[in-house]
């Protein structure tokens, strides 16, 4: 993990949940029940409020998911493990984490683990 500062990564990875958990009300307001007037509200109407329903749906459950992800490497930050593929036990390469700081594989792991299904 080179040039990498275990509390920087640690600084960034909280506000990414910060701003993750600041779109959880917008998120839930959006996937709430819809209730239409079906006197007043056409048919295209109710289909685009279920459309947007089911999308909110599936944005709350990848919210969720980057969630646990952040949580993992931030456990791992605190355990000094932050930036070590989970894999080989090499360092990931300090850009990869840059652009995904939950990361658990480097560049080769992660290769490998597609091909491989």
């Amino acid at each position: 993990m080179a040039d990498l500062c275990p509390a920087d990564m640690r600084d960034r990875l909280l506000k990414l949940r910060e701003d993750l958990e600041s779109l959880a009300a917008m998120s839930e307001q959006a996937s709430q029940i819809v209730e239409l007037d079906q006197t007043r509200v056409g048919r295209l109407s109710r289909m685009d409020a279920l459309q947007a329903q089911a999308m909110a749906k599936e944005f709350s459950r990848r919210r969720e998911l980057m969630l646990r992800q952040i949580a993992g490497a931030l456990a791992r930050v605190e355990n000094g493990e932050y930036g070590i593929c989970q894999s080989c036990d090499d360092p990931i390469h300090e850009k990869r984490l840059e652009f995904d700081p939950t990361t658990l594989l480097c560049v080769q792991c992660a290769e490998r683990a597609e091909k491989s299904g």
